[in-house]
C-alpha cells in the first residue's frame, strides 16, 4: 500500500522565497566585489603615489615610477610645494555592471626634497590612456 502525503498550505512556498530573495543576494555580491576591487585600487593608489613621491625627492624621474606601477587609467598630478613633493593619484574602479556610477578612490603621498639635483618638472598626466606621460 501506497501513502500519499497531499500538499499542505506551503506548497511553492520555497520557489516564493527563492524568487524574492535572489536578487537581493545577487545586489549583496556584486557590492562586495566592488568593494574589493575598490581596496585593491587604493593600494595600487597608495603604492604609486608613494613610489612616485620618493622617487621626485630624490631627482629621479617620477613619470617612469608611476608608468610602471599605476593602475590603468589612473589620473596622477606631481606638484612641488616648497621643500616637498606632493603626489596625488586618482583612479577609476571598475564596478560591476556598465550602468553602475563610476567610483573613484585617491591617494595622496608627500615626500620631502632631498639635496642634489632639481627634481623633474611638476605636471598632471592619465596613465594608461591616450595623452599619458610626462
Amino acid at each position: 500500500m501506497r501513502r500519499c502525503r497531499w500538499a499542505g498550505r506551503d506548497r511553492g512556498s520555497f520557489t516564493a522565497e527563492l524568487a524574492a530573495g535572489l536578487p537581493a543576494l545577487l545586489l549583496l555580491l556584486f557590492v562586495g566585489l566592488t568593494a574589493v576591487d575598490a581596496v585593491g585600487t587604493k593600494g595600487a593608489c597608495l603604492h604609486a603615489a608613494r613610489e612616485a613621491a620618493i622617487a621626485a625627492s630624490r631627482g629621479a624621474d617620477g613619470w617612469a615610477v608611476i608608468r610602471a606601477v599605476a593602475p590603468p587609467g589612473a589620473k596622477v598630478s606631481i606638484d612641488k610645494d616648497g621643500q616637498r613633493v606632493r603626489v596625488t593619484v586618482r583612479a577609476p574602479v571598475r564596478a560591476l555592471g556598465t550602468r553602475m556610477p563610476r567610483l573613484m578612490v585617491t591617494a595622496t603621498a608627500v615626500a620631502v626634497l632631498e639635496p642634489g639635483p632639481e627634481p623633474f618638472p611638476t605636471a598632471e598626466a592619465v596613465v594608461g590612456g591616450a595623452g599619458a606621460g610626462g
